[in-house]
Order: C-alpha cells, then structure tokens, then sequence
C-alpha cells in the first residue's frame, strides 16, 4: 500500500493524519508518540476511504474531523446493513484480519466554511476539492510548507477518479489548478501512498497527473510510467483499464 500517516506536533500534543493501516502500525504509533510525552489531541481523515478513516484505542479519545462531505459519505456507510461484508472486498487479502474495524469512520464535520483546521497548533489551510472522493481535502502546513495530499499527487498511483460524480475529469484537473497555484508555497509533498517529495517533485507530479487525465479527456491512451510494463506497483493497470472502461473513453 505504501500508506503514509503524518503526525504533527502542536502546543499540547499531536495532530495525527490519515493513520494506518494495520493494529500493530496503529499501536506502535501510540506508543511512539507516548515515549515523545506527545498525547494525540485530534485526528483528521483527508478523506472517507476505508484506510483513512481507521483509529485505534491506544490513541485515545481525541476529536476526529474531515470536511462535511467525507463525515456524512462515511457514516452512510457504516450505517448499512453488512457493511464488513462489503468493505472486505477492498481489503488487502494479507493484512485483512490486522486492519481494525472498531473504530473506523467515527469522522466530526469540520463548520461550514472552514478554511483552517480548529486545533492548537501550527496553522493548517484546508484545501477542499471534489477529485478522487467527496469532500477530499488536503492540507498545508503553512510555516513547514509541507502538503499532505491524501490520495493525490503519488508517484506510484495514476489519480483515481471519482467515478460517481457528474464531472470526474473536470474535477480532477480543477483540483490539479488549485494545487498548482499554490506550488510555491510548498516545499515538501507528502501524499497518502508513495513517496515524500520536494517542490519539484510536487510540479512533476502535477505535470504527469495533469497528462493522463487531459489524455482520458480526450480519447488518448496516457504515456504515464504508472500504468506501463515497469509500473511500480504491478495492480495499476488494471486500475487504469477499469477507470477507461466506466469513463467509456477509449
């Protein structure tokens, strides 16, 4: 999975990002964060996908948050009838029985129009955007200058559409505008799966994202390192025939 969780330090303890996946990563993490006498004072989730919205009870109680959208996709979920049986289906087979359910999803609304997020600690711009989920956001650390993207702007995953929205490519390449304006503002990107990289690395990525999704636009098969013959990660093709397949583009 290549998932990466951020932990940030703030005046009373720490802000803890998107963390997972498994009950040993989560509880190491807890217990880290304890020897470092940093108690973990709120969580965020970037977005309602399963591997972002997983806690564990070794850190504690603290007040969980995503944007509107990403609480209320989540907590529709997992007030489905057999959600688990649904949910097991989009788990990784060997780490199944180690991702903890108890807890996942217990996501509080960020207030309407929430441009920061409300903690005690270094200032977060929320970025907001529809393109890979609903109420996906990323966040920047303003003085670090750091972006934590959630699952855009990989160097080992194509962007992942959102294929229920009305205008998944238009929300894509608008999300990709957004964050290209603010390019000079960040000098390191940390997405949710993949490597942690400079402000270059953030403008290639923009550039190659930017490629594939102009080429899906318009009717191209994508030159993208991702999806070819020496794809890291050996599953991407098939994601990208998938997404071609529902976008009927080719």
């Amino acid at each position: 999975m290549q998932s990466n969780a951020v932990i940030v330090r703030g005046d009373a303890g720490a802000l803890l990002i998107d963390p997972g996946i498994t009950r040993d990563e989560l509880a190491g993490m807890a217990r880290e964060l304890d020897e470092r006498g940093l108690p973990v004072v709120a969580g965020f989730a970037t977005h309602p996908d399963w591997d972002h919205v997983l806690w564990h009870p070794a850190l504690g109680h603290a007040p969980r948050s995503g944007t509107a959208a990403c609480a209320a996709t989540i907590r529709e979920f997992v007030g489905r009838d057999g959600w688990q049986a649904e949910l097991a289906d989009y788990l990784p087979p060997e780490f199944a029985d180690d991702i903890p359910m108890e807890l996942l999803g217990d996501i509080t609304p960020l207030a309407a129009g929430a441009v920061t997020l409300p903690w005690a600690g270094p200032r977060i711009r929320i970025i907001e955007h529809r393109a890979h989920a609903p109420g996906h956001a990323a966040l920047l650390i303003e003085d670090a200058g750091v972006l934590v993207a959630g699952d855009m702007l990989s160097d080992v995953l194509i962007p992942f559409l959102d294929l229920d929205a009305a205008q998944p490519l238009d929300d894509y390449l608008g999300a990709l505008t957004r964050f290209e304006e603010m390019a000079d503002a960040v000098r390191t990107i940390v997405p949710g799966h993949g490597s942690v990289g400079d402000g270059q690395a953030l403008r290639a990525r923009l550039a190659l994202d930017r490629a594939y999704i102009e080429a899906l636009r318009d009717g191209r098969e994508p030159d993208d390192p991702r999806t070819g013959p020496d794809a890291p990660l050996d599953w991407m093709p098939d994601v990208h025939d998938g997404q071609v397949q529902r976008l009927g583009v080719r």
